[in-house]
């Protein structure tokens, strides 16, 4: 239970995770939106740019989707020569994704402005805080359902 005490830095501290969530994606929602993608278009191209060859399953394991959330953007991805298919060579039923040129250099693009941002904050907050938000975000990440 919270205690009554420290709610109100509670709420603080939910107030400045929205607010900088919003900060942190709003370049590349800018970039995304000149192309008609959205954020689930560039958590997709993330992982897949970090995981090349990665089977749907896996990936679907990763961003804790349905196949059915998966089905639209990806297939939008493929159409638009972002993302490759291919088949397994070990297994005929899995199909693996990789990023083509065009979707590396959107990826690419994309991950720059968020590394910027958090290189910047990093560096203005010190390693100590650097270290400590990283621990915070470790257990919020740990605790998803």
């Amino acid at each position: 239970m919270v205690d009554q005490k420290t709610s109100a830095e509670y709420q603080t501290a939910i107030e400045l995770l929205y607010f900088a969530y919003r900060a942190f994606t709003s370049k590349p929602d800018r970039i995304l939106e000149q192309r008609s993608l959205g954020r689930v278009h560039h958590r997709i191209l993330y992982f897949v740019g970090r995981n090349p060859a990665i089977a749907v399953n896996t990936l679907l394991g990763i961003l804790k989707v349905s196949k059915q959330a998966l089905n639209a953007p990806l297939r939008q991805l493929i159409e638009m020569k972002l993302v490759a298919v291919q088949i397994a060579q070990h297994d005929r039923r899995v199909k693996q994704l990789s990023l083509t040129e065009e979707g590396k250099q959107l990826e690419a693009q994309l991950t720059t402005t968020q590394v910027k941002h958090l290189a910047e904050a990093f560096t203005n907050g010190g390693i100590e805080a650097a270290a400590g938000w990283m621990k915070v975000m470790e257990e919020i990440a740990d605790k998803d359902d």
